[in-house]
């Protein structure tokens, strides 16, 4: 299955639950960096309040969202990087956030780029994924997959399986709508330390994989 069909095909949640197991890597031009996607967050468009599309907002900030699934959009907030993939036809702003990988290639690169931060440290949140990639900036928006240094393996037998995945709430969402603020539309790995602000007691053995 290719990019453009696998971001289209079917609901956006759908999409993003069945990205959890899935090899996220990026190649710096030296090495490949990457880990196993274990948390990842819909934001469902228009009708979203917590979505950057909402009531149809567009900019040239949240273009990508607006271009066919597949397509990369990176945000910034302050000096820190996101990385997101467009999901559904163009012009329907949905997407992905991908928060946290379990690393699995360049470890010891992706150590470095975070300043020696180690362990769990080093991707267990969207914005350490994208400085353990070395990322700093938006050059990469825009791009679709398949033309960028980013990739999402969709072969099935690379897929790592999670004993159970887990849906809740987004994180950060604003509470001014308890709607779309309490929508179970963030999937992770039940007890894989690498998922955002996963607590020590609940980390499961082999970081929740079967």
């Amino acid at each position: 299955m290719n990019y453009a069909e696998y971001f289209t095909n079917r609901s956006t949640d759908e999409i993003t639950r069945d990205l959890i197991g899935r090899p996220l890597t990026f190649n710096d031009g030296q090495e490949k960096l990457g880990g196993y996607i274990v948390e990842a967050e819909a934001y469902m468009g228009k009708l979203d309040r917590a979505a950057h599309s909402y009531g149809g907002h567009r900019s040239p900030a949240n273009e990508g969202l607006y271009r066919t699934g597949g397509t990369i959009y990176i945000y910034a907030q302050r000096q820190y990087f996101f990385f997101d993939v467009a999901c559904q036809e163009e012009n329907e702003p949905q997407g992905v956030l991908v928060r946290a990988i379990d690393p699995g290639w360049g470890i010891d690169s992706m150590i470095k780029n975070r300043n020696g931060k180690s362990g769990v440290l080093i991707t267990n949140g969207p914005a350490k994924m994208m400085q353990a990639f070395g990322i700093h900036d938006k050059n990469w928006n825009l791009h679709f997959l398949s033309d960028s240094p980013f990739t999402i393996d969709l072969a099935d037998n690379h897929k790592r399986i999670a004993q159970e995945i887990i849906a809740d709430k987004r994180v950060g969402i604003n509470q001014s709508d308890p709607i779309w603020a309490n929508k179970k539309l963030r999937y992770y790995v039940a007890g894989n330390p690498y998922v955002s602000d996963m607590k020590k007691r609940d980390y499961a053995s082999n970081n929740g994989w079967t």
